[in-house]
C-alpha cells in the first residue's frame, strides 16, 4: 500500500511581510516549502505528492522545489478560496488512486510548517494505518475563556501533518461538498462525516507555523544544524 501526501501552499506572504508566498522564503538557504517536501519524500512508500498552490505561484514553486525532488515527481494543483477548498481540490486529483486501492493513507500538511520533522510524519502515518486517523497535538497553557478567566481543563493545539485512511477522507470530503460544509482543517471534516478513530500523537513545539516576520528568524534558528 502507498501514501499520498498533500502539502498546502496556496497562501500568501502578507502577514509575514513578504512580497512572495511565504513558503518560498529562504530558511537556511532552502525554501520553507522544500523542508516539508524533503521530509514527505523520505517516507518509505510515498506514491503521490501533491502541492496545492495559487495559479500565479506555479512557476516559482516548481523552480524552488526542483532541486529537492531527485527523480521524484510532484503534481501542482490550483488551490481554492479556503483551506477546505484547497484540500478538496487535491483529493479530487487523488480520487482514482484511492478508489483503486493504490493509495491507502492520505497525509495533509501545511507548507508553512517546515520543521515538523520526519519522526512526526512517520508517527501520524503509522497511527492512521492502525486506527484510521492521526493528528499531532501539543498542550496549550494560559488560555483565556470568553469571560477572560484562565481555562483550567486540558486543551490541545492541533498541528499538521494529519494522516487518514484514504477512503475515509475522500468520502468525508465528498459528503462535505454535497452539504456545503467546510471544516477548519482535515480532521474537522473527517470527524464530521466519518466514524473512524482519530488518534492524537505527540506534536512538537518546534513545529511552528511561519506566519509573522519573527517566525522566519525563529525557524532559522531551530532548523537542524543551526547554532
Amino acid at each position: 500500500m502507498s501514501i499520498a501526501v498533500v502539502i498546502l501552499a496556496a497562501g500568501s506572504g502578507s502577514r509575514v511581510g513578504a512580497e512572495v508566498n511565504k513558503v518560498l522564503l529562504p530558511l537556511r538557504d532552502v525554501p520553507v516549502l522544500a523542508w516539508s517536501v524533503r521530509d514527505a519524500l523520505a517516507l518509505p512508500d510515498v506514491r503521490r505528492l501533491v502541492l496545492v498552490v495559487r495559479p500565479e505561484d506555479r512557476p516559482p514553486v516548481a523552480a524552488a522545489i526542483a532541486p529537492h525532488l531527485g527523480d521524484r515527481e510532484v503534481l501542482l494543483v490550483d488551490g481554492g478560496a479556503t483551506r477546505h477548498a484547497s484540500e478538496w481540490a487535491a483529493l479530487r486529483v487523488l480520487a482514482a488512486d484511492i478508489e483503486s486501492g493504490e493509495v491507502d493513507v492520505v497525509v495533509v500538511h501545511d507548507g508553512a510548517r517546515p520543521l515538523a520533522g520526519r519522526g512526526l510524519w512517520a508517527a501520524v502515518v503509522s497511527a492512521a494505518r492502525e486506527v484510521g486517523g492521526a493528528i499531532p497535538v501539543v498542550p496549550v497553557t494560559q488560555l483565556l475563556g470568553p469571560d477572560r478567566t484562565v481555562v483550567a481543563q486540558q486543551v490541545g493545539g492541533v498541528q499538521t501533518p494529519q494522516a487518514f485512511r484514504a477512503d475515509a477522507v475522500l468520502a468525508a470530503y465528498r459528503g462535505a461538498d454535497a452539504d456545503g460544509f467546510e471544516g477548519t482543517d482535515t480532521s474537522a471534516c473527517v470527524s464530521a462525516y466519518t466514524d473512524i478513530v482519530v488518534a492524537a500523537v505527540e506534536g512538537s513545539a518546534l513545529n511552528l507555523k511561519v506566519t509573522f516576520p519573527e517566525d522566519v528568524a525563529l525557524a532559522s534558528e531551530l532548523t537542524p544544524g543551526a547554532g
